[in-house]
């Protein structure tokens, strides 16, 4: 019987060399880190000594955990840690200022691993949280006024708090692939009703011949949608979320 603690992948190795030869300028000048795709396990401490860099990409690697000394990387305005294995983020990521580009999918985060701290991102405005296990959203996200760009899909959840939905900037949400609870008919039917700016109520036999027809199939319409039959609820499956790199492929264009 094999003695000890059966290791997991040990993973590549990155150097400072490496990390330094990894820094490329971006179109508009500023200096990013990527160290993607390279098969890293554990955040590498050796480019705490490159943590002037204005982006970082540790995307498509194997990384657990995302140490507290994030927190001196000050320059951050671009983080991507897509399709790794995080199963927390540290409070310190609060403290990284300047970061308005944030991508966790394809991850193993919960909503009790995402930290109160995230909401201190106050010039935050793209949030990639999708294809991971969250079931509920924090509400103190709403106090991330710059949020423009939100991305939810994919996870647990029935809900989507007001502060989040009413974010001032907010211009696009995805939230597809949660098992949201359909409607009900009545609540349809609310809907239909709200949607009618005015009403005015006359005889029959005072409307002319096409605006008469104009009405009867409008009520045609309103009768079928009060006869329809709800779609039965089916609890959806997510088995896929639990392999990293498993469906992000198909998702990240659209966050990228």
């Amino acid at each position: 019987m094999a003695k000890g603690k059966a290791k997991g992948p040990k993973g590549k190795k990155v150097t400072l060399k490496v990390a330094k030869n990894s820094i490329k300028i971006t179109f508009d000048g500023k200096r990013r880190l990527d160290l993607s795709k390279m098969g890293i396990t554990t955040f590498p401490k050796c480019i705490l000594k490159l943590a002037d860099v204005d982006e970082l990409d540790l995307s498509r690697n194997m990384i657990k955990k995302i140490p507290d000394f994030i927190e001196k990387f000050q320059n951050l305005r671009w983080l991507d840690l897509h399709s790794n294995q995080i199963e927390r983020l540290p409070e310190t990521i609060g403290m990284l200022q300047n970061l308005f580009y944030l991508n966790i999918c394809n991850n193993k985060l919960t909503t009790k691993s995402l930290p109160v701290e995230l909401s201190q991102l106050k010039n935050l405005r793209t949030l990639n949280l999708g294809l991971n296990q969250i079931d509920n959203l924090p509400t103190t996200l709403g106090a991330l006024k710059e949020l423009q760009e939100v991305g939810l899909f994919d996870n647990y959840l029935t809900t989507i708090p007001n502060s989040v939905a009413k974010l001032p900037k907010l211009k696009k949400m995805n939230v597809k692939r949660n098992p949201f609870p359909q409607p009900t008919e009545e609540e349809l039917l609310i809907d239909t009703i709200k949607r009618i700016e005015a009403l005015y109520l006359v005889d029959e036999k005072d409307l002319c011949g096409p605006c008469l027809k104009k009405c009867q199939e409008e009520r045609d319409k309103l009768n079928k949608l009060k006869n329809a039959v709800p779609t039965s609820l089916r609890k959806p499956n997510f088995s896929s979320l639990m392999t990293p790199n498993s469906t992000a492929k198909d998702n990240q264009a659209e966050w990228r």
